[in-house]
């Protein structure tokens, strides 16, 4: 399995902490093998079910996602690091496992992605926590992975989940206000 999340996230390679490169790692693996949907559907299924025949793939936009807060971090060091402290490896690490629940909130019925019975009740952010503090994650991040989406708007988000939240919805709003 570990092949398999490796094969997905060569960005794992940008948390310099090996403990918590491994533990983002397992967090992953949990869901895999938890998961009605493998790797490869990943490529396949669209990343949201809230925009009718959406175009982008779920790993497009994941990816896209740990890119932008990534970049968006180092920018915010390059020009206020002296002001304002980042821990890159949290925000990395967070925006790798954003996702991760949907893992079990989805499943692929004749072909087609829908939300499965789990997802009905326990939206991903829940689920990505439980799998993450399984997995030994740290709360900062998982503080990332409870707040990135909606749900996150009842705290006070981190800088870290500040950043990832806002990546998040980068490479989900220009898709969810298309016209079709």
């Amino acid at each position: 399995m570990r092949e398999a999340v490796d094969r997905l996230w060569p960005e794992l390679t940008w948390i310099r902490d090996p403990e918590l490169r491994d533990r983002t790692a397992r967090t992953w693996e949990l869901a895999l093998e938890r998961s009605p949907l493998n790797a490869e559907d990943l490529d396949e299924i669209p990343f949201t079910l809230l925009v009718p025949d959406c175009p982008a793939t779920f790993m497009e936009h994941k990816r896209c996602v740990v890119h932008i807060a990534r970049r968006g971090a180092e920018a915010m060091q390059e020009h206020m690091g002296t002001s304002l402290s980042i821990d890159m490896d949290t925000v990395v690490a967070g925006a790798i496992l954003a996702d991760v629940g949907k893992l079990l909130e989805y499943e692929k019925v004749n072909g087609k992605a829908r939300q499965s019975a789990r997802g009905k009740a326990l939206r991903h952010p829940f689920t990505g926590v439980a799998l993450a503090m399984e997995a030994g994650v740290p709360d900062e991040v998982c503080h990332i992975i409870a707040a990135h989406a909606a749900e996150g708007d009842l705290v006070k988000r981190s800088t870290e989940a500040i950043i990832v939240h806002h990546a998040d919805f980068m490479a989900y709003l220009p898709f969810k206000n298309l016209e079709r």
